[in-house]
């Protein structure tokens, strides 16, 4: 039961990174928060602290079986968001995408409750359009190793817009960039965690390719804030809306900043760019700050001080 004037709201991959810190947000807001997970990427350890929060949660599940609760309002963020996590059982990957958007899109239709669908950027694929604006369609490989999760993702935004269509359900539709901060999992195979890890224990740092391809990268605090305002906006918006860091970064400009604020001694290392690794990727922000009024706060500097003080304080005390 949900405790009177409290909004009972489920967030699906919830012990995840994002999910976590979305988890925080929420009980801080006044909510009651239903935690789902099945702890394939997502960890316990990232929700520990909330466990005693007489509002807060946790139940194991996996959302491409269905699920049968009462909430008032859903975040799907269930998935594996990793190119090192989501190439590992690729058929789950896309069933996670497809089946788990099917089974929470069913959950708010029974409950006539808005739900957001944690979407990404790699439906943009390789971009051929830079910055990449919401009405660009994509530059996406059909049968390559990243397809289960990039078509996976563009399937599911398919099946929010169809039940918005013709069952009149209230969706929110966001297109994550990369985002980065503690609770990152230490072997996501992510560039901020993976240059983090090697700078602290000594080691080269990992740059494919030449390095110049770019990547914005958005503080995990600006993102959260973003879904939260996304989610209050009217019935009518229902993006897709893109949130990130519009601002760019080469991956050894990267690779320089976190060697200087971790003090490493590391140098840089360069290997083959993987298959259809985008060369680009940077969102086009203007219909977030036009409807939300958000734009990110954190600079890429102040966000790495406190990602890597995390790192050190989970991993290398």
């Amino acid at each position: 039961m949900k405790a009177p004037g409290r909004q009972r709201i489920l967030v699906t991959g919830g012990a995840g990174f994002l999910g976590s810190h979305l988890c925080d947000r929420l009980i801080a807001a006044g909510c009651d928060v239903l935690c789902v997970d099945n702890y394939v990427t997502g960890s316990r350890d990232n929700v520990l602290h909330l466990l005693s929060d007489p509002h807060f949660e946790l139940m194991r599940h996996d959302v491409t079986f269905p699920l049968h609760v009462e909430v008032d309002g859903i975040y799907n963020l269930a998935c594996p968001a990793s190119p090192v996590h989501y190439q590992l059982d690729p058929v789950q990957t896309t069933k996670t995408s497809v089946h788990g958007a099917i089974n929470m899109l069913g959950l708010a239709k029974r409950l006539d409750a808005p739900i957001l669908q944690a979407s990404t950027s790699e439906v943009y694929g390789d971009p051929a359009v830079h910055p990449q604006p919401e009405e660009y369609w994509g530059n996406v490989s059909t049968v390559g190793p990243r397809a289960c999760y990039d078509e996976g993702k563009r399937c599911a935004e398919t099946l929010f817009f169809d039940y918005h269509r013709q069952h009149g359900l209230s969706i929110k539709v966001a297109r994550i960039f990369n985002t980065y901060g503690p609770r990152m999992h230490p072997n996501d195979g992510r560039v901020v965690s993976n240059f983090i890890i090697q700078a602290l224990k000594g080691e080269a740092l990992t740059v494919y390719g030449s390095g110049r391809q770019t990547r914005s990268f958005c503080y995990v605090d600006d993102l959260i804030e973003g879904f939260l305002r996304f989610m209050d906006t009217p019935a009518a918006v229902t993006g897709p809306l893109n949130l990130g860091n519009p601002v760019e970064f080469t991956m050894l400009e990267l690779a320089e900043t976190v060697i200087r604020l971790t003090g490493s001694p590391s140098r840089i290392e360069h290997r083959p760019l993987p298959q259809d690794d985008p060369r680009q990727r940077c969102p086009d922000i203007a219909k977030a700050k036009a409807l939300l009024g958000w734009e990110p706060r954190v600079p890429l500097e102040a966000g790495l001080e406190r990602t890597i003080a995390s790192f050190r304080d989970r991993f290398f005390a």
